[in-house]
Parts: structure tokens; sequence; C-alpha cells
């Protein structure tokens, strides 16, 4: 985007003598990379496109955000926002939505938007919106690669302790018609990014390390080398009179033949077991024994029938007869311990961030899976996602009331924005809140819960024996619960949403389920 001016059509009106309303914002400019070479491939097609993403995607995005959409400019957006934290949690939220629109697309026809946000001082019009604040976010923009979100330092200043994510600083940098130079901050949105960013650090400084320790063999080497033979030999000798001498040299260890090992208080401590057989490797045996797996706790679901759904929501209806089978379902939403260790199994593709008992968050659904598929093929068990009857079965526990300790909003019941606990910057740790009748923990509020199905808007044509939804466009899933950041009406057990397959957001988790 060319920088923003002051344009004005038809019979302009003598400007105003009054003060102009002025204010401090967050500003995103938004733009879409190689924009004329798209046109000019398929006008009518990126047209229709680019209509598309801002309809379904950047609109809603500044709107869930508290944002202001101040105006699209046919390959771009410009959005203001009173919170510098909404305003990049919503440049993440837009940048990743649009990977998972892309994943499947030819690299040469992918529309990737490139975004600034800068903080600024600036003039506010209905439909426009002016000052350096706005020309400083444009710059930033321009110098941000596609599919990436660059903030300018008053920005990072402002987030940097709030945002799950991690930054690379690219130093300051010297931008059109800006006097003073502008601090750039490349966003790192994965929840890996900040041990990316750290690993660099610490590769230098291992790799500064290992060349000064070769230096340092290197002369211990010398020094060696350059004795004289005869004096080499000398110390080697040693006088059959010492009381530390051996007649002869003592064989390797593990070569040696078996003997009675002697008393004394150090070995019967250090030594309880036998000794190794010979040329048996206690190396070996420990790697061959297999890794223990944490199971997450289990809570056996008897089964039956339920009206699944409500009339609160057009996404809720129609109310239908729903009979599902015997399962069980973890107790608790999958912690970041739990998560770890999959991780550290190299079957989970990011390690978490968080204290141990948290529930794990910023979780695609494609991670949840990768976690169901590494507990199933450890345990040799039936782990997956629950369907999404199962999960809203298991959450009422029994009951038919808007929520499941009944028709009213109790206080301390639930982990979210007005249930009566402190606003927080994360979510309570797995099981700080009571349990539903089945016994089950944080089956709303906490963090928003992936199930097995595929996202359709309402249950028109659903299953009801139970099973996951998995017919359709499965782009997108379902996701239950609601979390710490969503209002008490997103703790209902009938409440449901749907969000892109591949894209993480920092208050998506999940729980599993097992067959019998």
């Amino acid at each position: 985007m060319g920088e923003i001016r002051n344009f004005r059509s038809g019979n302009d009106e003598p400007p105003s003598h009054g003060p102009m309303p002025r204010r401090l914002a967050a500003i995103i400019v938004g733009d879409i990379a190689s924009y004329s070479r798209l046109m000019q491939a398929d006008e009518e097609g990126t047209h229709v496109r680019v209509k598309r993403i801002e309809r379904d995607l950047i609109q809603p995005s500044i709107v869930e955000h508290n944002g202001s959409l101040v105006k699209t400019t046919g390959d771009g957006f410009i959005a203001i926002f009173d919170s510098p934290v909404e305003a990049v949690r919503c440049s993440i939220v837009i940048q990743q939505n649009l990977i998972g629109r892309n994943a499947s697309l030819p690299k040469n026809t992918r529309i990737e938007y490139r975004i600034g946000v800068n903080l600024g001082d600036v003039i506010v019009e209905p439909d426009d919106v002016y000052g350096d604040g706005v020309n400083i976010a444009t710059r930033i923009e321009g110098i941000a690669e596609p599919g990436q979100v660059f903030i300018s330092g008053a920005i990072y200043e402002q987030i940097k302790h709030k945002v799950v994510c991690g930054y690379e600083s690219l130093g300051d940098r010297k931008v059109k018609n800006i006097t003073d130079p502008v601090r750039v901050y490349k966003v790192l949105p994965d929840a890996d990014a900040v041990g990316r960013t750290r690993g660099r650090r610490e590769n230098a400084l291992i790799f500064l390390l290992g060349i000064t320790l070769s230096v340092m063999a290197a002369g211990v080497l010398w020094y060696l080398l350059a004795q004289a033979p005869g004096r080499v030999g000398e110390q080697a000798a040693v006088t059959p009179a010492s009381p530390a001498a051996s007649p002869s040299p003592q064989p390797p260890p593990r070569e040696a033949a078996p003997q009675t090992p002697q008393p004394s208080p150090s070995s019967a401590s250090s030594s309880p077991s036998p000794a190794p057989a010979p040329n048996q490797s206690t190396s070996q045996s420990v790697s061959q024994s297999p890794i223990p797996v944490r199971e997450p706790e289990m809570v056996a679901i008897r089964g039956g029938s339920f009206a699944m759904g409500s009339n609160d929501d057009p996404t809720e209806r129609p109310v239908h007869q729903v009979t599902v089978k015997p399962f069980s379902i973890s107790k608790y939403p999958v912690t970041v311990q739990e998560w770890n260790e999959c991780a550290a199994a190299k079957a989970c593709s990011f390690t978490a961030i968080g204290k141990d008992d948290a529930p794990v968050s910023n979780v695609s659904w494609t991670d949840a899976q990768q976690y169901a598929a590494y507990l199933a093929k450890a345990t040799k068990k039936t782990y997956r996602l629950p369907s999404e009857a199962e999960w809203e079965y298991a959450a009422r526990g029994g009951t038919q009331t808007r929520y499941w300790w009944g028709d009213k909003l109790q206080p301390g019941m639930a982990g979210c924005k007005d249930c009566g606990d402190l606003a927080a910057e994360q979510p309570a740790k797995v099981g700080s809140f009571k349990p539903n009748p089945f016994g089950l923990h944080d089956m709303g509020g906490g963090v928003d819960q992936w199930v097995e199905d595929c996202w359709h808007k309402t249950y028109q044509g659903a299953p009801t024996d139970g099973s996951a939804w998995s017919s359709g466009d499965c782009s997108a899933h379902v996701l239950r619960s609601g979390s710490w950041k969503n209002d008490s009406r997103y703790v209902r057990p009938s409440n449901r949403d749907g969000y892109d397959t591949n894209v993480r957001y920092p208050t998506h988790g999940f729980r599993v389920a097992l067959s019998p």
C-alpha cells in the first residue's frame, strides 16, 4: 500500500476550524503481496477470493478482538484497536488462518498478506484515519515478509510479556518520510518460537565454547609431544617398591575374570546388585527398556440418550435425540506436562510453554491428533479425540439445564471472563473448579477443546448414534467448552464453534477419549 493520503471526492467542503478528534490507537495495516500479478493472472477470481477473505476472516477477526475496521483498499485494509495486545493477536489469527486456507493451493496462486502494526496518536474520521502513526504502520507493512506480522518498538514494549509468541528484533529501520528510525520486530507466533530464538543464541555460545576447548586441547597435546622421549618413558615407569605399584598392568574391568567382591561399606552401598556378565553393557540394557508413558486419568461414561443442542444459537439447532455408546474421557484437559512428554518423544510438533499442571494451549486440531496417535501407539489403546456428541453428553453430566449446575450462572464454577474469578492472562491449572456430576473437570471454560467432528453450521443431517460427523468440508473442525477469555455463554454444554483445522490459537486445547 502507498502512503496514506487525505483524499476527498466531489465538492470539497471548507475545512472545519474546530479541534480534530484524536486518539491513541494500535493501527494494523495489511496489504496483499503480489496483488498486481494475481489480478493479471485471474482478475475476477482474485477479486472474489479477496472479498471472501475480507468477509469471512478479516472483518470477523477484527470484531472478535474488539477492533474497528476503518476501510478496505482493494488490496489491503486498515484497522484500529484500543489494545495493542488485541491488535497483535488479531494479526496473528489472520495470518495463521491464511496459512490453513493456502495450504492446498499452488504457491503462485496464494493470497498472502503483509501486516504492519504500530502504536500512535492519530486523527480519526468516520471513514478514515490519519497521522504519522498510520504512516509508520504502513511503512512497517511495506518491509514485512508475505505471511508475516512486523511490529514497531512502541507495540513491542506494550505486548512483550502479554502475548504467547516470540519476537525477533530487526533493529532500527529508516523508513520513507519518517524523520526518526523505527525499531522493528518480527512476530514469531508458534508456541515454540521462544525456544527457537533462544536456541540460536545457545548454539552460538556452544560453538564458541567448542572452539575454546579445541584450542586448549591442542595446547595440552603440543606440551606432551614436546617432552623428551626419555623423560616421558621415565614418568611412565612404575617403581616396584612403591605401595601403590602393581606387578602387572590391570586388564579392562569388563574383560577381567569374575572375582568375589571384598566386603566394604562403600561397595555394599553402591553395588547392591550383581555385576553384569562379561561383555554385557549396562547402558545397552537400560536403552532397551521402554520409556514410561503418562496416561491421562480417564473417567468411564456408561452411555445413554440425551437431547443434544439448544435453541440459544442457530448453530445449536435443531435439538435432536442422540444415543451415545459407553466410552471413557479424560478427567482433565491434556496438560502442558503430558503434551511435552509427547514432544520429548518427537511425536508432537512443538514444546509447550507454561506450568506443568496448566492445560496445554495454542494447539491446532492436527496437533491434538498427533498427541492422540502418540498415546495410542505407546499404550496399544484406542485413544482419540471425543466426538462432539460424546463431549456434550459428558459435559452435561446427566443434566439438561443451561449449565450443568443449573440455569443460572454461579461464581466459581468455571474459568471464564465473567464467571466470578479474576481475569487472567492464562487459564487456571486443571481441576481448579468443581467437577460435574460425572466427575469431569473444566468441561466449560479453561481452554477451548477440539473434538473429532468436521465443522457444520447447524445440526441438520448430524449423526444420531454419537459418532463423529466426518463428512463435508473438513477444512475446519469443531471446538467446545469456551475459554478463560470468553464470557459465560460459551461455558454452556451446548455451545459450539468451528476453527481452521491446521491453525493454532492461544486459547485452544483438548482432551482425549478412549473406546472400550
